[in-house]
């Protein structure tokens, strides 16, 4: 099993609890099944496993967290948390991103 199976392993571990809330679903970006709300994505597995998720970008200073780099350029509210940092990291995280774009989606 290659890291990019580890990653969605781990996010379809995590993603019933976060299924369970209202106006959200599965969906697809960047080649990948993510987790939405309202249509809009909040976190997925990367093609290299690692989880993505959209936070405000003072949040991804404070966890640590490395942006996303798509193009060669690194996105503000996109940081990547390693497949390493385990299941309760990644749910943990997951569950500040839904909150965070459930917030801003209409």
């Amino acid at each position: 099993m290659d890291d990019r199976e580890r990653g969605r392993e781990v996010l379809d571990e995590i993603a019933p609890g976060i299924l369970s809330k209202p106006d959200t679903a599965m969906s697809r970006m960047f080649n990948s099944e993510g987790l939405s709300v309202r249509g809009k994505i909040f976190a997925f597995a990367s093609k290299t496993g690692d989880l993505v998720v959209k936070l405000p970008a003072e949040r991804i200073d404070a966890l640590g967290l490395d942006n996303m780099v798509m193009a060669g350029r690194p996105r503000r509210e996109w940081a990547v948390v390693p497949l390493a940092d385990g299941v309760d990291r990644w749910r943990a995280i997951t569950g500040e991103a839904y909150a965070f774009v459930d917030s801003i989606t209409p």
